[in-house]
């Protein structure tokens, strides 16, 4: 680190140092981080807390220097590279972000963001909101930002919610759950619960949560609970139409191919079958088994055998040179 820093220049860098560490950030450490002696690393400790900054101290093996959470705790410190990478990932989930004219909640506070960071780094951070171009979501589901922290925070205290929830149909209904976990899936915004009403583990989407409401009632969490695992298997379960396809390849190789919502995979004599359910079997057929790279037999349901047959006459179509 070069020498003629002044103090302020350390002492911000003493802030990024605590930022980046989850766990504590000795004397030592934070002295060969900074080039200076550890008296001269206490002292910049010192007047970051003479800001107002949260630093707390901590003693034994795993102790050290780490920030708490304060209100009072100034702009984080970004890298020009860090920030960019943040600019990057909002215009790739919110396209309308990168209009600062835009009525867009996320691209309003994008916009503080790129105003807060230093001189030399909010200047490429806001060339690259300026232009790059977005193009717009076809099927934007995002949900509802209170309602989303409602959720997470109830599931943080263990509280049981009631969940105003609209249905595909566009009926709505209320239902008693759990809420184990919110899960981000493929752009999708899911609520992991169990449902009181029904006795079973629910998926809902919560883009179409319209309220929330936490109760008094406490729950327990399943032990050794993956909610992505979990949220996976669900989906594939339950769906109006059944599905069964048969694989006459060894199941080592089909495998890697299939996503847990298209169903369970299990052994069958040299091959192995696929069965589940689905309420679309129409993207079943064109997104998923398309796709597969080996022969495989529609044996179930009905739905998905016609969902097939249609894409492959359409295919068929294609390369006959009959017009």
């Amino acid at each position: 680190m070069p020498t003629d820093l002044s103090p302020t220049a350390r002492a911000l860098r003493t802030l990024e140092i605590l930022q980046s560490r989850t766990t504590g950030v000795t004397a030592d450490e934070l002295a060969a981080s900074l080039g200076v002696t550890e008296r001269a690393a206490r002292r910049y400790v010192g007047i970051l807390r003479e800001a107002g900054i949260p630093v707390h101290s901590t003693r034994g093996p795993y102790g050290g220097y780490r920030l708490g959470r304060g209100a009072r705790l100034p702009p984080v410190v970004f890298t020009e590279p860090e920030a960019l990478g943040l600019v990057m990932a909002v215009l790739d989930g919110q396209p309308a972000a990168a209009d600062p004219d835009a009525d867009d909640l996320v691209g309003a506070a994008l916009g503080k963001v790129i105003r807060a960071l230093p001189e030399s780094v909010g200047r490429q951070a806001a060339a690259l909101r300026e232009h790059a171009s977005a193009a717009p979501d076809r099927n934007p589901s995002r949900p509802d930002p209170a309602l989303t922290s409602t959720l997470v925070a109830a599931g943080a205290a263990r509280r049981r919610v009631l969940v105003t929830y609209r249905g595909e149909s566009g009926d709505e209904w209320e239902a008693e759950v759990d809420p184990w976990a919110v899960v981000v899936r493929y752009g999708r915004w899911y609520l992991l619960c169990h449902s009181h009403h029904s006795d079973a583990i629910r998926t809902y989407r919560i883009d179409r949560v319209r309220a929330v409401r936490q109760t008094a009632h406490g729950f327990e969490m399943p032990d050794g609970l993956d909610p992505v695992a979990a949220l996976e298997e669900n989906l594939g379960k339950g769906w109006e139409f059944p599905t069964r396809v048969v694989f006459d390849v060894p199941m080592a190789e089909v495998v890697p191919w299939i996503r847990p919502p298209m169903g369970r995979l299990e052994p069958s004599g040299d091959g192995c079958v696929l069965v589940g359910s689905t309420r679309n079997p129409t993207m079943y057929a064109q997104e998923w088994l398309a796709r597969l790279p080996f022969a495989f037999r529609v044996e179930g349901g009905q739905e998905l055998r016609a969902a097939v047959e249609a894409l492959a006459t359409r295919l068929t179509a294609a390369v006959t040179d009959e017009p």
